[in-house]
């Protein structure tokens, strides 16, 4: 009996300490955040990359975009050595590498980014960005210190494979192409408490038709202005709205300006007071969310260590997804106008597509 009230007591003294986790120990073990990476679960502990969804077959007819002269067919969009450029008075002469890639090791640049380096949720827009920082990255993506944390994610494995195969020559070409066009507004973001109802194409949500809705809970949803041109045409000129959950722009606001209380290093340090960037250090204003929320959390768990992100890894050290979540609703919100809503108040679609008209 008193063996069993020494082990008794021995388990009461020690189990706070050996249960208990620090702050930045939890944040380590938290998953991946599924929407961020385009997915509706996290990974179990033998996912592996996932298959590209099926698409719809072409059936052979001209399509169209308004304000284009030029019409494509499935096929032709879909061309991942030479896809449909809409609009080519909308950006500068595209290099060989970005108009067409190199078979059969690396697909055009314009594919995936656009022609207008704007990309979308599940890759990421690279216009705007510094020359030198975009080349930083060709190169951790090539020397293996850039992953997904979601091993699930094909992007990242795509760009694994591109830029291994890519030339010195090719990888400036590109760099100079995507960093000679200015960032221009491309999210809208969204405070709401409710969402449209989506389901996940690619790595992208999309709007199911009808008005049905649902709690946004601790997620943004990223999804089309224009599903159908987005998706089926890949239409360079229709953005992008981006819900987030009610009060965390401000949120945001306070752990991007401020420093979130000694939680953070305010961003304004290094990307500028503006968020635009500053030398090689990359803008964040406007930018994707979902986007952004994946990078915060590869560089927190390591799986995106390069050089640069050696330097963000005491600054993300303590931020739980919800932080990452607020960061990213702020910075996306920056420089295009947000507005809140509530219940099934989903307005801003038809507004959204007027702003993008006028912002294109």
């Amino acid at each position: 009996m008193r063996n069993c009230l020494w082990a008794l007591a021995l388990a009461l003294l020690f189990a706070p300490a050996t249960a208990a986790k620090s702050p930045q120990q939890e944040q380590e073990t938290a998953p991946p955040p599924p929407w961020a990476y385009g997915f509706d679960s996290p990974p179990g502990p033998s996912a592996t990359l996932a298959p590209l969804g099926a698409q719809e077959p072409d059936d052979g007819a001209i399509r169209h975009l308004p304000g284009s002269a030029f019409s494509f067919t499935l096929t032709q969009v879909r061309d991942s050595y030479g896809p449909a450029d809409w609009y080519p008075g909308d950006h500068p002469p595209m290099p060989e590498i970005v108009a067409h890639g190199r078979k059969p090791e690396v697909r055009a640049c314009s594919f995936c980014h656009y022609p207008n380096g704007k990309g979308r949720p599940e890759n990421g827009g690279v216009a705007g960005l510094p020359y030198e920082y975009i080349l930083q990255q060709l190169s951790d993506f090539k020397n293996g210190v850039r992953k997904s944390a979601d091993p699930r994610k094909p992007n990242t494995h795509f760009m694994i494979d591109f830029s291994r195969a890519m030339t010195d020559d090719e990888m400036k070409d590109a760099a100079r192409y995507f960093a000679s066009m200015k960032w221009t507004p491309w999210v809208k973001v969204v405070e709401t408490e409710t969402v449209p109802k989506t389901h996940i194409a690619g790595g992208m949500f999309l709007r199911l038709e009808g008005d049905a809705t649902e709690p946004i809970g601790h997620r943004i949803i990223e999804t089309p202005v224009n599903a159908e041109t987005t998706e089926e045409l890949r239409d360079p000129r229709s953005g992008f709205i981006a819900y987030v959950p009610v009060g965390s722009i401000k949120k945001g606001e306070a752990l991007v300006m401020k420093g979130g209380a000694g939680k953070t290093t305010q961003c304004t340090i290094c990307h500028a007071a503006d968020l635009q960037g500053l030398g090689p250090v990359p803008g964040l204003a406007g930018r994707s969310p979902s986007y952004l929320v994946r990078q915060l959390y590869d560089i927190q768990h390591g799986t995106r260590s390069g050089i640069w992100a050696s330097l963000m890894k005491p600054v993300v050290a303590n931020l739980t997804t919800d932080d990452m979540l607020a960061i990213a609703a702020y910075l996306a919100s920056r420089g295009v106008p947000s507005e809140s809503a509530t219940g099934s108040e989903h307005s801003a679609i038809t507004q959204g597509e007027e702003f993008f008209t006028a912002n294109k």
